[in-house]
């Protein structure tokens, strides 16, 4: 059956009852004039443009890229795509593609081979060290490469070069996942898994607008909803997502006073005696400084903060009090807003007092951004090290040295590893003097632009670009190396889920462009980086030998890999880590017989001060935790440190929307994508508007005390005071000059936005920044270019033309269990 996957983003409904499984619907796009008989193999991958890991297969046609469908069989997505699954491989094939190194040469950047931008590379890193040693190199990563790559990435950075200099940009968008669940469990990895939305008969989703961002899961709960025993949805969200639209309860709260609604949460739950005692005294510590810290946080209380009713706090709270399974997930919306890790920590606390955890439904998804944001954690590709192994703990430093065959002193372990906002600012300052940037693209996706590219733009700073494309960060770059992606080399991803899934090579790569592993090897091996005998540290040399030997440094820890293999993952499809040989089917859930990775000499972390984000010191966790149970960690409420006043009236968030990833570099070179939100948007509700003489489809200025940017309104249903722009576009698609840099208006969203992060978590806050709204010129009967399909719709349904894909988007099709697509 067709359909159009752009109009109807998830899909025709499958219903199902709850403990149910979820029925198979198999998606699949060809490309235009493929019939499914002329395909000459399919190739098995998982998607890279979200995190949800959706199992899919790529069509080959004469040794190009045709078409992707669904796996019917395989447990996450059961055979369904999303839109972004469905139409994003044709990036892969587009005209622009990078396939020879760059290098910059009187001041622009011309073409040459490997072999000389390597070898610059390599020497610039070796005077480096030579004149100012290992901390004046960095690297920042991607949320989109493979585990393989992660892993050999971290030892070359780590044991290599020996820098506390890797982040990836992870770090804008699951930093605070990684760091509450330290916080309340000792350790990362995700306790939930996304079958519990079969079992759960209330699903709490705390800044996640599912919809958009995981679109199959949505169609998950979508179904369920059409089914039997519905679960009910608890949606807290300032914006009328279609996940707000499906609530029993919505809450639209002040952007920056999320602390201050769970905390009225968690005194409703305690007030009202919801709390499993005997797993309270069982497998935590801290009940009491919490049931003190909430005891005045009453729901009159957080609504003159919150700015929402007490009476809906009050629904709220005997929502998520009485559920017999809560599920709860939480992304941007917390993590990217004012004391992230606090309110994501206070989530995990919900489910704690409640004993909701390691049962069917019961669970918790502190989600993830990116297809392998779950890759750099486990792998040590951002601030941790590898193998979820504690850097202020002697012995798992010594352990992980034994893995690498190297001195305890050669991995740097002196302070925490640096994070990305502030090898950005050393990179400012001066003290790096490299920087190494693969597959991500700061000079849009970072806050304050305007500083991001001075910095970059430094002739004091030699900067490397690894990537598909010339992106606006690769334009100031010095070197610039075209790297393979998905469906043109071999590797591993781990979703929100854990869930690790097997991408094979299903094309050659255009041109020289090379996999990101063999360009890291080809580094090495110019290095000549060696182990203390003598050896090569690093002893692969294709991608199935660097996850065998990740397999080594994982196996003992909690991210444990050792029961997994290509062949297994080849035939089985998904399976969830940890997966050793006394557990070989993989781990649905984690804490189902208690909590296992808190104690002192086994935790990630010792936690940190959710207020300063000052470190506990080894000692003093061990005084409160002593048998390494779940820590109850207690916030107050704190007021934003941006608030609006009479020159900037309104508060301002950034974040996504369905049909783009991150800065477009992907999805805005793909027809059907970007067709659908072919430019920037700013949202407004009507009462604002009508007060400012504005209307559907004005050319209005956003500005805040750090930068502007242009767009047209779409008058929506968001709460009052507040700005929406999503945070996708960039310059690269605009005529030469246009942009600030060029005399132009604005047009990315992180113009505006402010340099400040999350002390525990040092993720950027991307949701705090104080604006102002103007009138550029009248809309002159244009509208918005936003989306009518998702949060974006217009609060008046029939004043601009609904979203639809057009004849190619018309080519998907869908089919039933046993039927054929």
């Amino acid at each position: 059956m067709k359909a159009d996957r752009i109009a109807d983003p998830w899909g025709a409904r499958t219903p199902y009852r709850r403990h149910d499984p979820w029925p198979s619907r198999v998606d699949s796009y060809l490309a235009e004039g493929v019939e499914p008989g002329a395909v000459h193999r399919w190739v098995r991958a998982a998607s890279l443009l979200h995190s949800g890991g959706d199992a899919m297969d790529i069509a080959v046609v004469d040794g190009r890229m045709a078409g992707v469908r669904g796996r019917a069989t395989e447990r996450v997505s059961r055979g369904r795509l999303g839109p972004k699954d469905l139409f994003g491989w044709q990036a892969n094939v587009s005209s622009d593609r990078l396939t020879r190194p760059l290098v910059r040469r009187g001041g622009h950047l011309v073409e040459t081979d490997w072999d000389t931008a390597m070898e610059l590379v390599a020497g610039r890193t070796r005077e480096l060290l030579a004149e100012r040693g290992p901390g004046s190199i960095g690297f920042y990563t991607s949320g989109q490469l493979f585990l393989e790559e992660y892993y050999t990435l971290a030892v070359l950075a780590r044991a290599g070069i020996g820098t506390n200099h890797l982040d990836g940009n992870t770090r804008l968008c699951t930093a605070t996942a990684a760091e509450a669940l330290k916080e309340s469990f000792g350790c990362d990895g995700q306790p939930g898994s996304f079958d519990d939305l079969d079992h759960a008969d209330v699903i709490a989703l705390f800044g996640h607008n599912m919809a958009e961002t995981q679109s199959v899961q949505w169609a998950r709960v979508l179904d369920r909803l059409a089914g039997g025993d519905p679960p009910r949805l608890l949606c807290v969200d300032p914006r009328p997502t279609q996940v707000a639209r499906h609530a029993t309860v919505h809450l639209a709260p002040r952007v920056g006073t999320n602390v201050a609604l769970l905390d009225a949460l968690l005194h409703e739950t305690i007030r009202h005696d919801r709390v499993d005692r005997d797993f309270v005294e069982a497998h935590t510590v801290g009940f009491e400084e919490l049931s003190e810290r909430v005891a005045s946080c009453t729901p009159e209380w957080a609504a003159g903060i919150c700015d929402v009713p007490a009476s809906r706090i009050t629904e709220a709270a005997e929502l998520v009090g009485t559920a017999d399974a809560l599920l709860s997930t939480v992304l941007q919306g917390v993590y990217q807003a004012h004391q992230a890790t606090a309110a994501a920590v206070q989530v995990n606390n919900l489910h704690l007092i409640r004993g909701m955890l390691g049962r069917p439904g019961a669970g918790v998804l502190q989600m993830n951004g990116q297809p392998s944001a779950e890759n750099t954690r486990e792998c040590g590709a951002d601030g941790d090290l590898p193998g979820f192994r504690n850097w202020q703990n002697d012995s798992h430093v010594a352990d992980l040295a034994k893995v690498w065959n190297v001195e305890p002193d050669r991995i740097p372990h002196f302070a925490p590893p640096t994070h990305a906002m502030q090898m950005f600012r050393y990179a400012e300052q001066g003290s790096i003097g490299m920087l190494w940037i693969s597959g991500t693209n700061p000079a849009v996706s970072l806050p304050e632009l305007a500083r991001i590219r001075a910095l970059l733009a430094q002739e004091r700073l030699f900067t490397v670009v690894q990537d598909l494309f010339l992106t606006e960060t690769a334009r100031l770059a010095d070197v610039v190396l075209p790297a393979a992606t998905w469906g043109e080399k071999t590797g591993t991803i781990t979703n929100a889920d854990r869930t690790v899934h097997l991408c094979e090579k299903a094309v050659e790569p255009p041109g020289e462009a090379r996999p990101d592993l063999d360009i890291f090897l080809d580094f090495a091996r110019r290095m000549d980086f060696r182990d203390k005998d003598g050896g090569p540290l690093i002893g692969w040399r294709e991608a199935e030998e660097a996850f065998e030997a990740w397999e080594r440094c994982s196996a003992g820890r909690p991210c444990d890999y050792t029961g997994l293999s290509y062949d297994r993952l080849r035939e089985e499809g998904g399976v969830q880590w940890p997966c050793t040989e006394a557990n070989p089917r993989g781990t649905e859930r984690l804490y189902a017989d208690g909590i296992t990775w808190a104690h002192p000499d086994d935790c990630e972390s010792y936690g940190k001060d959710l207020e300063t984000g000052a470190a506990m010191d080894p000692a003093e966790y061990r005084s409160l935790n002593p048998d390494g149970k779940a820590v109850l960690k207690a916030a107050a409420y704190i007021e934003p440190h941006e608030m609006p006043d009479e020159r900037y009236p309104f508060q301002l968030s950034t974040g996504r929307t369905l049909y783009h990833f991150h800065t477009r570099t992907k999805t805005g070179r793909v027809p059907q994508l970007d067709e659908a939100a072919p430019e920037v948007w700013v949202e407004a509700c009507a009462a604002d508007a009508v007060r400012l003489g504005l209307g559907e489809g004005d050319l209005v200025r956003v500005a805040t005390p750090r930068g502007a940017l242009e767009a047209r309104l779409r008058v929506t249903d968001i709460r009052p005071g507040l700005l929406f722009v999503p945070f996708h576009y960039g310059y690269w698609d605009t005529e030469e000059g246009d942009g600030p840099d060029g005399g132009g208006p604005g047009r990315a969203a992180n113009e505006t936005t402010i340099t400040d992060w999350d002390p525990a978590s040092k993720q950027p806050l991307f949701k705090t920044a104080a604006a102002a709204l103007s009138l550029v010129t009248p809309a002159d009967g244009r509208h918005a270019p936003a989306p009518t399909t998702t949060a974006s719709a217009p609060s008046d349904p029939g004043s601009v033309p609904a979203t639809t894909g057009g004849r190619q988007a018309y080519a998907t099709q869908s089919s039933e269990p046993g039927g054929t697509p």
